[in-house]
């Protein structure tokens, strides 16, 4: 184009310069995108590669700086199943066989659940027991048929609704907080809360089984020492 035609039609010209600065910049716009978009799936690749079959072996987890050999059959989270350090675990057992609820031998029975996580102070049961609850009780103990005392919390406090259950003759060893049935259609269900170093290990079950709380007791005690490392 001459001097002559420039100085004639320069907002044809302009045109053409904003029509080519627009398609330049669309087109690195486009290219971030796509270079945004690749590095995610990259980050995210290695995390559902390393994810284990449900058959494997139990595989080892830091929780709150604890090791736990947990099966991935047992875990309810599928993003939880990997080996290494971890802000939580959510689990699942057949009860009473304590199969992993998710493995090819578990049936259509009840499950306990469990959560492990960071404890965050969590006192132990006869110290709860001691210097938390009693200022939220509301009448005085009772005793269960199978022999646990019964202490139920008051309206308005932070517990109302619930009650504690716990072994009379060893309180430290089994206590678990429970909730009280509002109708046939919800269970009550009770947790029992226990640590083991710095993590807080929760376990969750239907109110009735208390009917056999030591067989209860006794299976926690067993999972919890299934998920320990041998030497420690």
């Amino acid at each position: 184009m001459t001097d002559l035609a420039r100085a004639q039609n320069p907002h044809r010209l302009a045109g053409r310069h904003g029509a080519g600065s627009r398609a330049l910049f669309a087109l690195g716009t486009t290219a971030m995108v796509v270079l945004a978009l690749a590095s995610i799936v990259y980050l995210l690749r290695p995390q559902w590669a390393e994810m284990p079959p449900l058959d494997a072996p139990p595989m080892p987890i830091v929780v709150a700086g604890v090791v736990f050999n947990v099966p991935p059959a047992a875990i309810r989270v599928p993003m939880q199943r990997r080996a290494g350090p971890q802000e939580r675990i959510d689990l699942a057992y057949q009860w009473p066989e304590l199969t992993p609820a998710s493995s090819q031998t578990a049936g259509p029975g009840p499950e306990l659940f469990v959560t492990i996580e960071q404890s965050h102070g969590l006192l132990p049961p006869g110290e709860r027991l001691k210097s938390i609850y009693p200022r939220y009780f509301d009448e005085a103990p009772q005793t269960d048929p199978v022999g646990l005392i019964i202490r139920p919390f008051g309206d308005g406090t932070p517990y109302q609704g619930e009650d504690v259950l716990y072994d009379p003759a060893a309180p430290e060893r089994f206590l678990v907080r429970c909730s009280r049935a509002q109708n046939q259609f919800v269970w009550a269900t009770c947790i029992d809360e226990r640590s083991v170093g710095n993590a807080a290990l929760t376990f969750r079950f239907p109110r009735h089984w208390l009917n056999e709380w030591r067989d209860v007791n006794t299976a926690i005690d067993r999972l919890i020492q299934r998920w320990q490392p041998a030497g420690r």
